[in-house]
């Protein structure tokens, strides 16, 4: 039964729909006594047309109610009006468990943490004699708190309402199962041996379910699996699924008993309570034991312990930072083990990418400071300083060369190269948007650029570049990237992207010689070879090694994880891995400045925001916001009059740079949803779902604006032709409005439509322009000196933009005939968040101009240092 906004039930007022499924239909809605929202879930008409039933129920809803724990939702009331029977739930906003486990499985410390918060909510309803019955990923949600475990002890009703003569294959799963390679998937892959046969069920039967969710969050498979219902039933009943270590050799062999214990087929054989089962688990996160530490892991830091013993002995001292120091000298010795280290960066400092020279002597990295500035930094790994490269501002990728004397890095205007030594940086290429790059040792450097099309190289003397592979049409490449040469000096592993999407992301080998190419297999990462034979990559945020053999370009056995939580690696050839954590290291809040910059307020709490975007009439405010357990964003809005939040998408996928419309009815934004960036639309109630505007296989697009009078988007992409305009009538076909080998990006429309302001770094360094709309007739530089994030006064009499830290205004002209524009001044100088090339924008400015909503760093957490292993290679066999 669908309810529409508006609706009463009791005091609350229905807002939206939240989802559905086998219990029933969940909805937004708001407690009208109370000023506060609720969820409120309608129950299936099987169970509310039963008297007796519903007797029962509010007598065990009633139970539930009294559950007060930290990760149970809470139940607030029951009620039934016009036969309609609901439940009124804590709003719990975030993301399900299975939502998650799309993207795979959970770093181990994350691992530990929900099952510790699971099993501690379990503890709680256990000893109130209430069980679950129903746990499983989906009843899960992951919030900025921890776990919220839902449809708590409401799951014993239905199972009860399930006729006795219900046999093993008619008993329930999803109603809309989600298949891989003919796997049926649902509650019944959570169900103990006990449910299956219709026995008596108790605490021990939550249990075995928490096994199987601990099981699928460490390894990202579930646990029992089956192409029929009648094969899976018969493997939950005799068959116990393979070792956690098994398919993740780095799990604490503690962690693979406890869940052990916990899937047995006897419930006499798992643990007695969930209690015990909590206090395991929170000794093997406190490390209590070697017990509760991977074997090798326990080996090495055996070895780490006679290291640094050795290290004071010769009168090492080591850095005041959590971080390991060791000496050259270490590095020229052979070593039996692997060892593992950190090593610290300047305070304030954010890496992106971190690289040993491949001498071993060395770390560079492209380091981001507090103040928006990102150039190259070295550190010899013998010293604990680390020095900025004069000249390097801007860079953003780099690549050794063989002999480690020399940097070749891309910034805005091309390819440039910098001597270790130092001096001055030399320029190899004009051509902006060049990205990864390989060096060989005959002096030839390869690199793919952010566009659609193939390798180039170059000589590493400088020159013009030339294609060194073909895109195939055929398999619908569009672009070749990330190039990294083979010991031949030859041969290289490059990426081909195909229609943009995760699946179809390709590891190939290609030659200097040959236009012949060789893919290997499917990734979702850069490749890096290593010796003395193995292929490195991601899987999600886990690194793997998989052996690789070079003369015959084939890999020669299974790939095994050798690290988790990986964002970006590389690896020299003496065996030094070295690598920076997946997770964020931002803490930003959105605040409330006037002109002078006097603080006026803040909303929400410290969250990873990007993009706000304010709607017309200054109610509400549309953001991005990132979930740090996965790395993708979705849009919330904030309700600044009743000081509310709400969650507006919920793909698992990546959502952002949301575009209010001129009437504040529709909101614009871009989604990977498909695969590719394409653009999308949704109703600003949150009402139903979100309707794709527009989509092309040849383009990542970040959708910018949309016209006062509703007929054009302006999007900006990374393919030539920078600034696009897609008309929302007739063929809706878009035009280049912005072309040329350079970016161009942040466009707006001006509020009378005439023209669009965006920032350009054409000129070299990034400037904001208006142009005519839509005849591009007269063109504008509006900023000197640097300018970018342009907004509009909503009566076209002022223009805002930001320049070196600094909030900007113009005062302009877009009435008469021709654009005018006035003398720059500087207004303030708020913490801004760091621009890192991706977003809409990071700020928002009222109507009158009088008040800037700006995105600032106002937590800067403690930046993780970068992780080196040493030897990584030593304990695997290729």
């Amino acid at each position: 039964m669908a309810i529409s906004a508006g609706t009463k039930l009791g005091p609350y007022e229905i807002v939206a729909p939240l989802g559905a499924g086998g219990m029933g239909e969940v909805y937004r809605a708001r407690d009208t006594r109370l000023g506060r929202d609720v969820a409120i879930k309608v129950l299936p008409a099987h169970l509310a047309d039963r008297p007796d039933l519903r007797e029962r129920f509010e007598r065990e809803a009633r139970a539930i109610a009294s559950l007060n724990h930290t990760h149970i939702c809470t139940l607030h009331d029951i009620g039934r009006q016009d036969g309609i029977d609901y439940l009124v739930m804590e709003l719990v906003e975030g993301q399900t468990l299975a939502q998650r486990l799309l993207k795979g499985p959970l770093p181990i410390e994350q691992v530990l943490q929900y099952a510790i918060e699971i099993a501690g909510a379990l503890d709680k309803a256990h000893r109130s004699g209430i069980t679950h019955r129903d746990l499983k990923p989906g009843n899960i949600m992951l919030t900025k708190s921890g776990v919220k475990l839902l449809d708590f002890g409401l799951a014993k009703l239905t199972r009860e309402g399930v006729a006795t003569t219900t046999t093993l294959t008619t008993l329930p799963v999803a109603e809309n199962p989600i298949t891989a390679e003919g796997s049926i998937v649902g509650t019944l892959q959570y169900m103990a041996p006990e449910q299956l046969e219709g026995k008596e069920v108790d605490a021990r039967t939550d249990i075995f379910a928490f096994g199987t969710v601990s099981y699928e969050m460490a390894t990202g498979k579930k646990a029992f699996e089956g192409k029929s219902q009648a094969s899976l039933i018969a493997k939950i009943l005799e068959i116990d699924p393979p070792p956690i270590s098994s398919l993740r050799p780095m799990t604490p062999p503690a962690l693979d008993r406890v869940v052990k214990k916990c899937l047995a087929k006897e419930p006499d054989d798992r643990w007695h309570s969930a209690r015990d089962l909590c206090d395991e688990l929170k000794w093997i996160a406190e490390a209590g034991s070697q017990a509760g530490v991977a074997a090798p892991v326990a080996a090495h830091r055996r070895g780490r312990e006679k290291i640094a013993w050795a290290l004071a002995a010769a009168g090492v001292l080591l850095a005041a930072a959590p971080a390991f120091v060791y000496v050259r000298p270490y590095f020229n010795q052979p070593k039996p083990n692997r060892a593992r280290f950190l090593v610290a960066l300047p305070e304030n400092v954010f890496a992106y990418y971190v690289s040993p020279s491949p001498d071993g002597r060395f770390l560079a990295f492209v380091g981001l400071s507090k103040d928006g500035v990102r150039q190259l930094w070295l550190r010899p790994i013998d010293n604990v300083a680390a020095q900025p490269m004069a000249g390097t501002d801007g860079a953003r990728l780099f690549v050794w060369s063989p002999d480690s004397r020399y940097l070749a890095y891309s910034d805005d205007t091309g390819l440039k190269k910098v001597a270790v030594s130092g001096g001055t940086p030399q320029t190899l290429c004009n051509l902006p948007g060049i990205s990864w790059a390989s060096w060989s040792a005959d002096g030839v450097i390869i690199f793919a650029t952010n566009v659609a099309g193939p390798i180039l190289k170059i000589s590493a003397d400088g020159g013009e570049p030339s294609p060194v592979t073909t895109l195939d049409r055929s398999l619908a490449e569009t672009r070749h990237a990330v190039p990294s040469f083979l010991p031949d000096g030859r041969h290289f592993l490059y990426e081909s992207i195909r229609n943009i999407a995760a699946a179809q992301l390709w590891i190939c080998v290609g030659s200097l010689d040959s236009n012949q190419t060789k893919c290997l297999q499917n990734t979702d990462s850069y490749v890096r070879y290593a010796p003395p034979g193995y292929l490195l990559y991601r899987r999600g945020n886990t690194l793997l090694a998989q052996p690789f053999d070079v003369r015959g370009l084939v890999t020669t056995g299974d790939a095994v994880p050798i690290a988790d939580s990986v964002q970006l690696f590389s690896v020299s050839d003496n065996g030094i891995l070295s690598y920076t954590a997946a997770a964020a290291a931002d803490q930003y809040q959105l605040q409330w400045f006037d002109r002078g910059g006097k603080l006026l307020g803040t909303v929400g709490q410290p969250s990873l925001y990007s993009s706000p975007a304010l709607s017309p009439d200054g109610t509400r405010i549309a953001v991005g916001i990132v979930d740090p357990h996965v790395g993708t964003r979705d849009l919330w809005l904030f309700d600044l009059k009743r000081a509310t939040a709400s969650r507006f998408t919920f793909d698992p996928t990546d959502e952002s740079n949301p575009v209010w419309s001129h009437d504040g009815s529709q909101i614009l934004f871009t989604s990977t949803q498909s695969g590719n960036r394409d653009i999308y639309e949704k109703s600003a109630n949150g009402i139903g779902d979100s309707q794709l505007v527009f989509a092309s296989k040849d383009q990542q697009k970040s959708v910018d604006d949309w016209s006062p009078d509703g007929r054009y988007v302006v999007y900006d992409t990374t393919s030539p032709g920078s600034l696009w305009i897609l008309p929302l009538f007739g063929d809706r076909k878009p035009f280049a409005f912005v072309q040329g080998n350079y970016e161009a990006r942040q466009a707006r429309f001006s509020p009378n439509g005439r023209y669009i302001a965006y920032a350009t770094n054409e000129t070299g360094s990034y400037e904001v322009y208006v142009q005519t709309f839509p005849d591009r007739t007269g063109k504008w530089q509006v900023s000197s000196g640097g300018g970018a994030h342009p907004e509009w006064r909503h009566d076209g009499k002022e223009l805002y933009f930001i320049s070196n830290g600094k909030m900007m205004a113009v005062d302009v002209s877009t009435d008469g005939p021709q654009f005018q524009a006035g003398v720059p001044k500087p207004l303030f100088a708020p913490d801004f968040r760091p621009d890192r090339g991706s977003g809409n924008g990071v700020y928002a400015v009222s109507a009158d101009g009088q008040r800037f909503l700006v995105t600032t760093t106002v937590e800067q957490q403690t930046i993780a240092p970068v992780t080196v292993v040493t030897n990584w290679a030593a304990d695997l066999k290729p």
